[in-house]
């Protein structure tokens, strides 16, 4: 519209099009991961056979890490010439995010510990989810100090760290609601060796994608280059035989779990497949009727069991 909020030469800030976008960018992945950690948190209790320690602070962890997404997206402009006291303030805001987040990885290993835990394909992509998202978690305190942060930005180290926290946070817990849930939408039970090698496939070749990312970038390889000097070749070619395998395996999930699923075959899935899932899903039939309760039932006092 001829406008020139962006050009210099209108009076205009290129660096304002970039707090836009970030003010806009980094909640976004908040939004991504916050299902998940609902998911994981499901997930985790039900196979180890105990109530979810600390509910109550995981909620405020969950409410605080929303919060907390609003005040760092410039963490993400430190090497823009951004004033010294901008940096402090948008390095500690980052670092902030590491307090509600440790809250809920301690929630979920606290459930696990002495739990009656049974490693059926959920439990599996939710214990793979608090590995790999840890993983990701430190590595992300490193990029939010700002002094590293200026060698590193821009480089594979950033793009290993994004992908450890997102493909955790997104993709694994995805697969663990799809394991724990499917049964209840189609009414069949999924192939649990196919599901764990689904798992197993996906975890190693997930790692052999992207951690040598973080040697590449602490090596100084710039990301969005079409070439790269002969010393990263090695590590460049294992990415990418671990990116292909990894593909592979979701072409597997989608061929050998899901299509069978949905075409009806295998075992006829029980009202509750799973002994410690919780939940008022689980009191109806497989799949979900579409009427459920002709009047509403009564419940206990965790509004998760029916009494009568």
């Amino acid at each position: 519209f001829g406008t020139s909020f962006f050009d210099a030469a209108g009076g205009g800030d290129p660096v304002m099009y970039q707090h836009i976008f970030w003010f806009f960018g980094h909640p976004e992945v908040y939004i991504m991961i916050l299902p998940g950690f609902g998911i994981i948190s499901q997930v985790i209790p039900a196979f180890s056979r105990k109530p979810l320690f600390g509910y109550i602070s995981m909620v405020y962890a969950t409410a605080g890490i929303a919060i907390i997404s609003m005040v760092v997206w410039a963490h993400h402009m430190f090497t823009t010439g951004m004033p010294a006291t901008g940096q402090i303030f948008f390095m500690y805001a980052s670092l902030l995010v590491a307090v509600p987040t440790g809250v809920k990885v301690f929630n979920w290993v606290s459930t696990m510990w002495k739990g009656a835990i049974s490693f059926e394909t959920p439990m599996l992509f939710g214990a793979g989810f608090v590995f790999v998202f840890v993983m990701g978690g430190m590595t992300g305190v490193i990029v939010a100090i700002a002094p590293l942060d200026v060698q590193l930005q821009d480089t594979y180290y950033v793009v290993a760290h994004f992908h450890y926290v997102l493909v955790a946070a997104a993709l694994f817990s995805l697969f663990a609601g799809y394991y724990y849930w499917s049964p209840k939408w189609t009414g069949v039970m999924y192939s649990e060796t196919r599901g764990r090698i689904h798992f197993w496939t996906s975890l190693v070749f997930f790692n052999v994608a992207f951690f040598p990312m973080h040697f590449l970038g602490l090596a100084g390889m710039p990301r969005r280059y079409a070439d790269y000097p002969l010393q990263f070749a090695d590590f460049n070619m294992l990415v990418s035989l671990g990116s292909f395998a990894f593909a592979l395996s979701q072409l597997y999930f989608v061929l050998f779990v899901v299509f069978p699923a949905l075409r009806g075959r295998g075992k006829r899935a029980p009202k509750k497949p799973w002994d410690g899932a919780e939940g008022l899903e689980w009191e109806v039939p497989s799949p979900a009727p579409f009427h459920t309760f002709v009047t509403p039932p009564r419940l206990d006092a965790t509004a998760t069991r029916i009494l009568d």
